[in-house]
């Protein structure tokens, strides 16, 4: 039996919109989930954005206040896109009003914040998905079954990269973004909690870390209006950058594996350069997000000169199946929101959690805490 959950989604700028595809598509690609998403409220404190909203995908409500969502009784369970430094506030009343909550990283500006919203589903007893994206990619799952068979021994060391160009424009508007009150941790937020999720996924607990960060860009012009995405701005009033621009981190795993994590917000020539490779005693695995459906993959006894070959997820990795039917065939990034979509409704419907959750953003949080600690104090810290 098919039952229908009200969702919402509060924020709509382009996340919210994925979010709201994702609900929109999921019925389709997982036709054997027990419940069904019905479109009921969308927030956001931009005139005019959230009634277009609701124009273009069918929200029986458009408000500007998000609490007017937490007081509805139409509404099951809420997607949190909003601006980092609203996290907090948003996910504890939402979940103290009872709603399930699919929340975007990092929950908060810290790992405080991290922990009351995590505190505040589990008092309540709601479930709660966070959106660490690229751990549902299939080949990230099939890199993550390899390694945990043993098929390239013993993990020695990880690389993590992310790289972007999306802040790299000196003309980008100065928007919450860059704020230490608003954006928290600029790039450590942005993407190296893509980075410690995947290295927590695919290797296990960090044990201690050493990091080093810098702002490049040191100031940047006031946008005159609301902005969503990476606007630009001239001609307006600057003002300083307060949050990272890059970071680069030592790590040291609780399995004795070490790791380098590394991420830019300005890096001129690289668009979503993100991906990993992970070596063991016998072979290797390296992913790259620009290549998704591919696995590069070294694996044998011949260790000098071994060669290395491409896997092309298929079914049977992940959940490709529910998209493609054969090996190399494409999926894109907005195919990785519907899987996250498919493990939070999945948890709602079955009362056990699937997927990324508050403790991962927790766990996260914490290592990015750890990292600015450590850049401030030149020394190792744990994260814990």
């Amino acid at each position: 039996m098919v039952s229908t959950l009200g969702v919402a989604v509060v924020g709509f700028g382009w996340m919210g919109r994925v979010h709201t595809q994702a609900y929109v598509r999921v019925p389709h690609h997982f036709p054997q989930l027990s419940v069904r998403p019905e479109l009921i409220a969308v927030a956001d404190d931009v005139p005019g954005r959230a009634e277009e909203a609701a124009d273009r995908y069918g929200f029986a409500t458009a408000v500007r206040d998000w609490r007017e969502i937490a007081a509805d009784p139409r509404v099951g369970a809420v997607s949190i896109a909003a601006p980092n430094f609203l996290h907090r506030e948003i996910g504890v009343a939402m979940a103290e009003a009872g709603k399930h909550i699919w929340i975007e990283k990092p929950v908060g500006l810290t790992a405080d914040d991290a922990r009351a919203v995590a505190d505040a589903v589990a008092k309540a007893g709601v479930q709660g998905t966070v959106g660490f994206n690229y751990r549902n990619a299939p080949a990230v799952a099939a890199a993550r079954d390899l390694i945990a068979s043993g098929d390239i021994g013993a993990v020695t060391h990880v690389r993590i990269r992310l790289f972007s160009d999306y802040a790299a424009h000196p003309e980008g508007a100065l928007t919450w973004r860059y704020e230490r009150e608003r954006g928290g941790s600029g790039v450590l937020g942005d993407l190296a909690s893509h980075g410690v999720d995947l290295a927590r996924f695919l290797l296990g607990e960090i044990e201690s870390l050493v990091a080093d960060t810098a702002v490049f860009i040191p100031e940047r012009a006031r946008p005159s209006g609301a902005t969503a995405g990476h606007a630009r701005a001239t001609g307006g009033e600057p003002g300083a950058v307060e949050n990272e621009d890059y970071v680069n981190c030592l790590l040291r795993f609780t399995s004795g594996a070490r790791g380098v994590l590394e991420a830019c917000r300005v890096s001129v020539g690289e668009q979503n350069n993100y991906g990993f490779e992970v070596h063991g005693t016998k072979g290797a695995v390296l992913w790259d997000f620009r290549r998704m459906g591919e696995l590069r993959v070294s694996r044998g006894t011949v260790y000098q000169d071994q060669p290395v070959s491409t896997l092309y997820v298929g079914p049977g990795h992940g959940e490709f199946a529910a998209f493609q039917p054969g090996a190399a065939n494409a999926m894109g990034y907005d195919d990785l929101k519907v899987i996250e979509a498919y493990h939070f409704l999945r948890s709602v419907a079955e009362g056990t959690a699937y997927g990324p959750t508050l403790d991962d953003a927790v766990h996260s949080a914490a290592a990015l805490d750890a990292m600015s600690r450590s850049a401030e104090r030149r020394a190792w810290v744990s994260p814990a």
